[in-house]
């Protein structure tokens, strides 16, 4: 039997809770570090689509899997995270939008997904008869949907937790140890803490904490902004986006509206980040309401409950990094999944648990190797689609 090892996880959005909850099923000695509380900030801000339409091909097979998983998740982790099968709507405005919607369909149908090309509006409003009268095509994928980010990402840490991992709330990892070749521990604003893999999933913050090892990630932090209405009746079933992804919103379980706007610059430290510091203007409020009353009116009426600000960590290619870097040996890295990670998190979470346990990992990952930024002029990208 091999022996256990001592795993610290920094980051407790989804994938490192995920990767929580497998290393503590398979009986290693986990503990789950987060700065704040879990599901804090991007797998909490998020509108919790869950989608594999719009996905590059890289990024697919992960997204397909991980639609199987949430599948069973209620099951798998003992809780109801509000997972819902209803479908993505992806929205063109203009007959610009159209051609970009008819060449993602025309893409993702040749990777085997099931999509579909809703040419006119009438075939749009079959699927959600909320949506304006104004937009013209849309790509349909039926399989796509949505969940509640903040309690699947709490299921997680909940199950690890049970099966005997530690998690600590409102401790902030300072620093990863080394001696020689090998990662020894983690610095934490609570003293020190030993370990044999340290698995890295701590969003934008990530890169403050690799760099000291010699590691360069780069991210580009963008904010967007998130609006929550009261409860209404129910109106939308699948989520929906746009061409371009200024917009995006669904309809959640208990009747709120969820929607978002596109993903702006923002200049601040991401370590110092409050929620007071990200919460969207009344302007900002009002600017988000109007661009997705567009698309579907009663979002113009819609009393509203609450709104938020998100960080996104942004790599150079829109693709995130799950990897183990040859140095220092013991390192994990789960991180850069450029707004549209909240989907792939029950895969993600799996794959940090192969790379720490040294396994083979069970998808794909070389087009996630951190190595791919080495040598490269780095830009930032464009956020294509999100939610």
């Amino acid at each position: 039997m091999a022996p256990t090892l001592r795993i610290v996880i920094i980051g407790g959005g989804i994938t490192g809770a995920a990767a929580a909850a497998e290393l503590a099923r398979e009986g290693q000695a986990i503990t789950l570090l987060e700065q704040h509380g879990i599901a804090a900030m991007a797998s909490g801000w998020t509108l919790g689509g869950v989608r594999q339409s719009g996905r590059d091909p890289a990024e697919l097979p992960l997204a397909r899997a991980a639609v199987e998983i949430w599948g069973e998740l209620a099951k798998t982790l003992g809780a109801d995270v509000e997972y819902r099968r209803s479908g993505n709507l992806r929205l063109a405005r203009t007959p610009a939008e159209v051609d970009i919607i008819r060449a993602l369909v025309s893409n993702q149908q040749a990777l085997g997904l099931e999509v579909h090309f809703l040419s006119d509006n009438a075939a749009i409003r079959t699927v959600a008869p909320e949506i304006s009268r104004n937009v013209l095509a849309a790509s349909y994928c039926p399989t796509d949907g949505h969940a509640n980010p903040v309690k699947a990402t709490r299921a997680f840490a909940r199950f690890a937790k049970e099966h005997g991992a530690v998690v600590r709330e409102g401790v902030a990892a300072l620093g990863i140890t080394t001696q020689g070749n090998r990662v020894t521990g983690v610095d934490t604003s609570e003293g020190f803490i030993p370990a044999d893999r340290v698995i890295v999933a701590a969003g934008v913050n990530t890169p403050s904490l690799l760099s000291p090892l010699g590691a360069n990630l780069p991210l580009s932090i963008r904010i967007t902004h998130v609006v929550q209405s009261d409860p209404l009746p129910s109106h939308l079933l699948p989520v929906f986006g746009v061409a371009n992804a200024d917009c995006a919103g669904r309809q959640e379980v208990d009747g709120r509206l969820r929607f978002s706007s596109g993903a702006g610059a923002w200049p601040g430290d991401p370590s110092e980040w409050t929620e007071r510091s990200l919460a969207p203007s009344a302007a900002q409020i009002r600017s988000v309401v109007d661009r997705v009353a567009q698309v579907l009116p009663i979002a113009a009426e819609a009393p509203i409950a609450r709104s938020w600000g998100g960080l996104i960590d942004m790599t150079p290619d829109a693709l995130p990094v799950i990897d183990a870097p040859r140095f220092p040996s013991g390192l994990v890295i789960g991180a850069g999944f450029s707004g549209h990670g909240f989907c792939l998190g029950p895969v993600s979470g799996l794959l940090c648990a192969d790379l720490a346990l040294g396994r083979v990992p069970r998808h794909d990952l070389s087009a996630f190797r951190l190595g791919r930024f080495t040598g490269r002029v780095t830009t930032p990208s464009q956020l294509t689609l999100h939610g």
